[in-house]
């Protein structure tokens, strides 16, 4: 069984990446999310890092959350990647679709360690993605919104397949959001052990992008499955 870690933001694109690789049988040991310097947002979407913290509890799978600065971001994910690899970790998992500059960037940073970088959704459609997604059972919602190409009301929206018909006929914007255009944090699914329940939120805007700001979740047993 290869033992792996899956780069996290608590998007659905690292969500679907790391679903593939667990029903392929991999053994994840971590998710890795860097964080702010001063350890309160995920770097990547600007969520609390304790919202991610609790989604990592929701899925049952430990989480890695190194705080870090813009200039020291690339020496930092180096060391962590080295402290996986000492563990026995062989490869790093990310979610990426089809940026090559990150492509590049992910497969340096890992060759310099020494591990494997997979990119299990690399290259492929990105409305078919999205809706394998959503088909697997995957509950998603919008937490941020790039302004002037979506509006403030689409924040907290659950990701479905009237969603992703609403993105395919929105001009400037890819399916999945890939150039930045929305991001998404996952609540539940077929991987999830628990919900995660937001139970506070209000809408901020910073700079050139509005957010979803969580102020408090929960965590919710789930139902078993009806036999």
């Amino acid at each position: 069984m290869k033992t792996v870690f899956v780069s996290w933001s608590g998007g659905k694109d690292g969500c679907l990446a790391l679903y593939r690789v667990l029903r392929a049988g991999m053994d994840v040991r971590y998710l890795a999310n860097m964080v702010s310097e001063d350890g309160v947002r995920s770097r990547s979407h600007g969520i609390r890092a304790a919202v991610i913290k609790k989604q990592a509890e929701a899925l049952g799978v430990p989480i890695v959350q190194r705080p870090t600065a813009d200039n020291t971001y690339e020496a930092t994910f180096i060391e962590m990647l080295r402290e996986f690899k000492r563990e026995g970790i062989k490869e790093g998992v990310f979610g990426d679709i089809d940026f090559p500059p990150h492509r590049e960037w992910v497969e340096n940073v890992c060759r310099q360690v020494g591990l494997a970088a997979r990119l299990p959704l690399w290259g492929e459609d990105q409305a078919k993605l999205l809706a394998e997604f959503i088909d697997a059972g995957f509950k998603a919602v919008v937490v941020v919104v790039k302004a002037g190409l979506l509006g403030k009301e689409l924040l907290g929206r659950v990701v479905d397949k009237d969603f992703l018909a609403l993105m395919q006929r929105t001009g400037g914007v890819t399916p999945c959001g890939e150039a930045g255009e929305y991001h998404t944090l996952v609540v539940d699914g077929p991987i999830f052990r628990k919900r995660l329940e937001i139970v506070k939120s209000e809408i901020i805007t910073r700079g050139e992008h509005h957010f979803l700001e969580i102020l408090e979740t929960r965590l919710k047993s789930k139902k078993p499955a009806r036999r």
